[in-house]
């Protein structure tokens, strides 16, 4: 292990970000990357604990201890191989991973975990600097699996497969590789030029994209099933909880995701038309719905010079500690301030977040055409369920409203329809422990059976699944031997 008084004698100590005031005007990550001193002093606090209940948190099952105790010893490429061999995509994860890790690291107890997801990031960077080459299969077994999705499910299970010598190709609907990774996340967390290096890495190792192709509607399902030996669908859970609510059909009331990708577009050089842009500059804006999505819009809300940014959470404000119904390893149920909610203030521009509120309506402007004010009015948790407060009701000034309220799974309709896979009470895809589905040769990963979920469960899930369609193709691979 790392430094046995590594924790005694060094503080914990996060990465940096750029200043809110600087970060705010361009859309590059925000982290500053540490030294390689600075690494080495944070790994050497990973102590010999035993039982290291972090590889409980993460659904990868990183073997993180050891990873640590390579980078305090210096040896960075060693602990990027040791990583790689659990995490298809750390340089993925050590970005977007919200570190359930750290939660269940033993020093969690004093509330000063190692900084595990810090540490992971920086290791990948040893993976494009040359550590790790493209690792081809030693022999094909000349079976086709096709990847219906390019998301982090899809390509964990398409590294994997082509890794065992399967012949991959990865469909992507949208004109890019990387699903929510390339649309849904913001550059100024997660610049996409590493999606690009990865992709790059996995078209030596014989993998195929094929973007811009919709399977639902470019191929039949015969014709998919008779073109290749097992098909993983990682379509993702895209369908958008809406909020039928008075207004909803009024201008200015938008999906999040679509607000997202739009300027992810913007970002990465497209043209969006003027017509049908979503922009927050000068408006005020309220973003509804408190997860990492909503944070997601109002850090591009910051970006765009919105006027005001207004983020609505229909649950009770967390605590700030862990309560005793919440304790260590689990996760912890408390109040967290993103990046993106530290920015407004900061930079001089008015920001509230405000929890216990429901939102009961938009109301048009003058024109009638557009949103200007939302109604909302304050709630309490009451048996279960949530009861309106009387005498709370409120308007606020609201030119551009974004949901953010989840996902409720897969879109319905396309290949789901057209295979006619059995569905789940909340819509998911129906698989068995190895991912198959109630068709034969079909499987599904990720979000698409898990329901929405984290990119670290969505690799895992990669993973998983791809071992079960290996498994399944295994009579070629013994005839290959």
């Amino acid at each position: 292990m790392a430094d046995p008084r590594g924790f005694l004698k060094v503080k914990r100590a996060k990465t940096v970000d750029r200043s809110a005031a600087e970060r705010v005007g361009d859309y590059r990550e925000i982290t500053i990357e540490p030294t390689a001193e600075d690494l080495r002093a944070q790994a050497s606090r990973c102590m010999d604990c035993g039982i290291p209940f972090c590889h409980q948190g993460c659904p990868l099952g990183n073997v993180i201890p050891e990873f640590n105790d390579l980078v305090w010893r210096g040896r960075v490429d060693d602990a990027a191989r040791v990583l790689a061999s659990t995490n298809n995509f750390p340089e993925f994860t050590g970005r977007v991973c919200p570190a359930p890790c750290e939660a269940s690291c033993v020093l969690s107890l004093e509330e000063a975990p190692v900084t595990i997801k810090d540490v992971e990031r920086t290791i990948s960077r040893s993976i494009f600097a040359g550590a790790l080459e493209p690792v081809p299969a030693a022999f094909r077994t000349g079976k086709r699996v096709a990847i219906v999705g390019s998301g982090p499910a899809g390509l964990a299970a398409a590294q994997q497969l082509a890794r065992r010598g399967h012949d991959v190709v990865v469909f992507e609907r949208d004109d890019r590789v990387g699903g929510l990774l390339r649309y849904g996340i913001p550059d100024f967390k997660m610049e996409k030029d590493i999606i690009d290096r990865r992709v790059a890495q996995m078209e030596a190792e014989g993998v195929r994209f094929r973007p811009g192709v919709d399977v639902g509607e470019a191929m039949s399902k015969d014709e998919l099933l008779s073109s290749f030996d097992a098909v993983v669908l990682c379509i993702g859970a895209r369908a958008p909880r809406d909020l039928p609510v008075p207004g909803r059909e009024l201008g200015g009331v938008h999906f999040a995701m679509d607000y997202l990708e739009q300027q992810n577009r913007r970002v990465a050089g497209d043209s969006v038309p003027d017509e049908g842009a979503i922009l927050a500059e000068g408006k005020h804006v309220v973003v509804i719905g408190g997860g990492d999505t909503g944070s997601d819009c109002v850090g591009t809300a910051n970006r765009q010079r919105a006027a005001s940014v207004t983020q609505l959470e229909l649950m009770p404000k967390p605590p700030l500690a862990r309560m005793p119904e919440n304790p260590w390893p689990a996760w912890p149920l408390i109040l967290r301030t993103s990046s993106s909610q530290e920015e407004p203030s900061a930079a001089g521009r008015s920001c509230e977040r405000e929890f216990a509120i429901m939102t009961k309506g938009f109301i048009a402007d003058p024109s009638g055409a557009r949103v200007a004010k939302l109604a909302a009015v304050r709630v309490e948790l009451a048996g279960g369920a949530v009861r309106e407060l009387p005498g709370t009701e409120q308007e606020l000034p609201c030119d551009l409203a974004l949901l953010a309220m989840g996902f409720v799974g897969p879109r319905r309709g396309g290949l789901v329809e057209a295979l006619g896979l059995a569905l789940d009470a909340r819509g998911n895809v129906v698989t068995d422990r190895a991912g198959a589905t109630s068709v034969p040769r079909v499987f599904a990963a990720g979000d698409a059976s898990r329901g929405q979920s984290l990119v670290v469960w969505a690799i895992a899930d990669g993973r998983r699944v791809a071992a079960g369609v290996h498994a399944s193709l295994g009579s070629v691979l013994r005839a290959v031997g």
